[in-house]
């Protein structure tokens, strides 16, 4: 399983719009373009995650910097998210 990073989305895409696209190059488990929780209104990215690595390569490398739904997008490795926890000692050393 392989999940991919989708930035610089229209406003306009949202999650079957961008299924139907990466659909082309192979079997798509999950296809989400990322909302605002305020607006309601797409963040301008969203994530897709293949069954396969080899589609997902395939996906990668054809649509790294195309042109999908009127604007220029870049595709690349989705990266685990990190979380914001961080040390409890108040960011000095516990000092």
């Amino acid at each position: 399983m392989s999940k991919l990073f989708i930035g610089g989305l229209s406003w306009n895409t949202d999650d079957a719009t961008l299924r139907r696209k990466f659909e082309e190059f192979g079997t798509v488990e999950e296809a989400a373009v990322v909302i605002d929780k305020e607006t309601g209104r797409s963040r301008g990215f969203g994530f897709v995650r293949f069954s396969c690595d080899d589609e997902a390569n395939a996906a990668m490398n054809e649509m790294k910097d195309a042109e999908f739904d009127g604007r220029r997008i870049h595709v690349d490795k989705a990266t685990e998210r990190r979380s914001a926890g961080g040390s409890r000692s108040g960011g000095y050393g516990g000092y």
